[in-house]
Order: C-alpha cells, then sequence, then structure tokens
C-alpha cells in the first residue's frame, strides 16, 4: 500500500512530449547477439524484474506499489504490451507500449539495465521501439519523463523526434520500504 509506512519526499517536474509522425530514415541495427522479443501477458513477477531492474536508480516506484492484481489485469490487457531487449540469455531493458487511447500510443515505460548505459544501445533500441509503436498507425506518440529519469532521457527523446507538450511539477512520497535511493542530481 502506498500510504504505510514512512517515506521519502521528492520533487520531480514532468515533461509530456508527443511525436506526430513516425521517424523517418532507415532505422539502425541491433548488434550481434541483441534482439527484441515480445513478451505476451507476462508474468507479474518478470514484469517486475524487468521494471525494478531498469527503474531502480530514477525512481520508479508506482508499479512496484501496484496491487497484484491491478498489475496482472493491466499486463493481460491486448492493447499492452511489453517488449525485452536480450543480448544471448541477459536481459538488457524493455519497453512498454499502452495503446489504450484510441489513435495513441503511449511509451509507456522505456530503459536499459544498468550494465547497457553507454554501450551505445540506447538509441538503436529506442528507434525500435518508435517502429513498434508506429506499426499501428496511431496519430500521434506519446511519452513522459521526468527530472528523476537519466540526465540525457529528455535529450535522448528529443532528438528522436518528440516534441514537448507540457511540463508539471509533481510531489513524490516514496515509501522507504522499497529500499529506494533518490538520484544524486535530485538531492538538496
Amino acid at each position: 500500500m502506498i500510504g504505510s509506512g514512512p517515506t521519502t519526499r521528492i520533487v520531480v517536474d514532468v515533461t509530456f512530449l508527443c511525436m506526430d509522425a513516425p521517424p523517418t530514415g532507415i532505422a539502425p541495427v541491433l548488434p550481434d547477439a541483441y534482439r527484441i522479443v515480445r513478451q505476451p501477458a507476462p508474468e507479474a513477477a518478470f514484469y517486475r524484474r524487468l521494471y525494478d531492474g531498469v527503474g531502480q536508480d530514477y525512481c520508479w516506484w508506482m508499479r512496484r506499489v501496484m496491487p497484484e492484481g491491478e498489475l496482472v489485469a493491466l499486463l493481460r490487457d491486448p492493447r499492452v504490451e511489453v517488449h525485452v531487449l536480450w543480448h544471448g540469455d541477459e536481459i538488457c531493458g524493455f519497453f512498454e507500449l499502452d495503446r489504450q487511447v484510441p489513435d495513441e500510443v503511449n511509451l509507456a515505460y522505456f530503459g536499459l539495465m544498468p550494465g547497457q548505459i553507454g554501450q551505445g544501445i540506447g538509441r538503436t533500441f529506442l528507434r525500435a521501439a518508435l517502429d513498434a509503436a508506429w506499426a499501428s498507425r496511431p496519430q500521434s506518440v506519446r511519452v513522459n519523463t521526468c527530472t528523476a529519469d537519466h540526465p540525457r532521457a529528455m535529450e535522448t527523446y528529443l532528438q528522436a523526434g518528440f516534441r514537448k507538450v507540457r511540463m508539471v511539477r509533481e510531489v513524490w512520497d516514496i515509501p522507504d520500504r522499497l529500499g529506494m535511493s533518490v538520484p544524486a542530481w535530485l538531492r538538496d
């Protein structure tokens, strides 16, 4: 439950971004031994492994406190897709596409496992996520990022073709029981 126990309060600026047309140009190819696999209706435990692995350093906490039944229902919704980046048998990252709003795809989550950051795979992986999002021919693709995310997240999304729509300031009370540390760039 969200409200039980002590919390750490942080203030984040959340920026909502939109892309109105698919990316142009030839998509870069994943390096050898990397592959992206769609995981239809993944088990909650597997999904939490993805979510926690990618989001641990960026205060991804909301799905950690989501009740199991709600998470299972979300993952079973055919309008929600989870795609996993693998290198051999190693999980390297994931993205989640949410098609619940007609004519729109939300890139709900996107990220790499810590050991993959800085290896030159991020932009190629993002392009693959965008190509998957545009495959259903929506009118737009949306994503949001915040000041708790990787410091290069905003720049990467803008370079991929997103534009800023709006920004809101949010106060998050992150349950201490999750054992998350606040990113250095957000500490006073």
